[in-house]
């Protein structure tokens, strides 16, 4: 991408300065390009980051190595910010001991509850 966007600016300047107009179809060819690969990558490292956030509470806040391995380190560290994060968080809710809203992620297969109790009479 950077080779284009080069290519692109001396472009830009070879035909602002020589009166090249041939050369204009071309620019915006590259300056579309580059778009399209920007919204490309955009959207490929905001995968992985959903993907990474996924993992926070299928596996807690211990990565298995396997894993941990194939993250670069912006993502390894982007893991620990959210990480930290939710345990903030998790530690705001629920009085003194906090929720942990990562237990229980099942609902429970009834909706009723059974109680039993003693009657006396």
């Amino acid at each position: 991408m950077k080779a284009l966007y080069e290519q692109n600016q001396s472009d830009v300047n070879e035909a602002k300065s020589g009166g090249r107009s041939d050369l204009i179809p071309t620019i915006k060819f590259r300056h579309c390009s580059l778009l399209r690969n920007r919204r490309c990558t955009v959207a490929y490292l905001y995968d992985r980051l959903l993907r990474i956030r996924a993992l926070r509470w299928e596996y807690g806040s211990v990565l298995p190595n396997v894993l941990r391995f194939h993250m670069s380190a912006e993502e390894v560290e982007w893991f620990n910010h959210y990480k930290k994060s939710l345990a903030t968080y998790m530690r705001s809710l629920g009085g003194d001991e906090g929720l942990d809203i990562t237990q229980d992620m099942k609902p429970p297969k009834s909706l009723y509850i059974e109680e039993h109790f003693a009657l006396q009479l």
